[in-house]
């Protein structure tokens, strides 16, 4: 018995037109190019250059580096041995861009190294909607600089991204986490309070409570977020250095007109993050209101077996949430476009005509595509106007018997005849789409 295979649930295909799969909408293909071309575009404004890191890496890159005790690492790889040898399906970036930084002596070449990528990643985890089991992330990552300009930066790249794409109903929460004494002192202080409490915990936070306290405070249980209000907060276990260093980064941001809330219960899942964290939340989102997170990581490096501790900070954003906050907003879906050109042939003659007749075109810088099942001129017509052509060239026994094509403008109606010769020179003149 045959069975058509579908794909794995938590993930989908990007069709050339806009699709729906198990109740997730996707954008069409060119929407995503567009989306990535945006996100070149502001990256380079900000002089990062684009790094690509592969899909596989070693786990334990991704155990020391997001750590050991976070949901990531213990709950949500997709891992597996070859071998003696362990690798896991990337579920982040930020530990093999430093890693590649590492390996390839990239502090060697001076200054700062400001690095972005887009790029799939991967968790095992329960898909609901925002949230896959591959999923796209694109981010930035400052390495090189303990400045605090260096995390305002990083900040406001990440805010104009979203700017560019329409994005501009979000929120922007901001915490110190202070250095790499003060969450264990922070994560002691929690479990002394939330001991007493324990029965009124669920079993989730039980298990965190045990293995890594801070995760409580990302809980959505409202009985759990109520006993929030009387818990510690992480700023009075801030050492000095980290507290400056973060009125600097809010200085920074007030200067530039960048509106935020500082939040003392904001850590972040991962473990490698000190000092600043930060998030991008749209309201309009709800429950998953999460667009994008960061924060500085100064012993990332050296978790990861660098000598010295390497001062670094970034964000991480993920495109299937942007996506949805473009679709939230109102954001058309831009981008999306069809050939420039359609040719409709009708006869042999004009069929065998018509594949050096497309060529010719796109020589001349044209996008051109045609029928290849021998249907009707009305047929071909419908096909013209559903692939969003700009321009019909219609090509007959008529049309070839004077040697001219009849061209058509496909959103005017407006159509005259052109030479053969001539065609591929006419469409060279021919304005840009605006």
């Amino acid at each position: 018995m045959s069975r058509t295979f579908r794909n794995i649930k938590g993930t989908f295909d990007v069709l050339p037109d806009a699709s729906d799969s198990d109740g997730t909408h996707v954008p069409a293909t060119a929407m995503w190019r567009y989306v990535e071309d945006v996100i070149h575009d502001a990256m380079a404004k900000y002089g990062a250059r684009e790094i690509r890191t592969p899909m596989l890496e070693p786990t334990e890159l991704v155990a020391r580096g997001v750590g050991e005790l976070t949901d990531i690492v213990s709950k949500e790889m997709f891992a597996f041995q070859r071998g003696d040898k362990n690798y896991v399906l990337r579920p982040e970036i930020t530990a093999p861009v430093m890693r590649a930084y590492l390996q390839h002596h990239l502090d060697q070449s001076g200054g700062v190294q400001r690095l972005y990528y887009i790029g799939p990643c991967f968790r095992a985890e329960r898909p609901q909607k925002g949230r896959y089991r591959q999923f796209h992330q694109f981010g930035l990552e400052v390495i090189g600089s303990d400045s605090p300009v260096a995390d305002a930066e990083t900040v406001a790249a990440m805010i104009d991204v979203y700017a560019a794409l329409g994005v501009t109903d979000t929120q922007l929460r901001i915490n110190t986490l202070g250095d790499e004494s003060s969450r264990p002192r922070y994560a002691d202080a929690l479990r002394e309070y939330f001991e007493p409490h324990q029965e009124a915990l669920s079993e989730t936070s039980r298990e965190r409570l045990r293995s890594n306290p801070l995760r409580i405070l990302d809980t959505k249980v409202p009985a759990e977020r109520q006993l929030l209000h009387d818990a510690p907060t992480l700023i009075d276990f801030v050492d000095e250095e980290s507290t400056e260093h973060f009125a600097a980064v809010q200085s920074l941001l007030t200067d530039i007109g960048l509106k935020f809330e500082v939040d003392h219960f904001l850590v972040r899942g991962l473990d490698y993050y000190t000092r600043t964290a930060f998030e991008l939340e749209s309201p309009a989102l709800g429950a998953q209101s999460a667009l994008a997170g960061g924060g500085r990581y100064d012993l990332l490096a050296r978790e990861i077996g660098s000598p010295n501790p390497v001062p670094a900070v970034g964000f991480a954003a993920g495109l299937e949430r942007l996506f949805l906050a473009m679709d939230s907003a109102g954001v058309e879906s831009a981008g999306a476009g069809g050939p420039d050109v359609f040719i409709v042939a009708i006869g042999d003659d004009a069929v065998n005509r018509t594949f050096q007749l497309a060529r010719s075109i796109r020589q001349s810088g044209s996008d051109v595509t045609f029928d290849l099942l021998g249907r009707s001129m009305k047929a071909q017509m419908r096909e013209a106007n559903r692939t969003g052509a700009r321009f019909a060239a219609i090509l007959g026994k008529d049309e070839l018997d004077r040697g001219v094509v009849s061209i058509k403008d496909l959103a005017t109606g407006d159509q005259n005849d052109v030479e053969l010769s001539d065609v591929a020179s006419y469409f060279t003149h021919l304005p840009n789409r605006t």
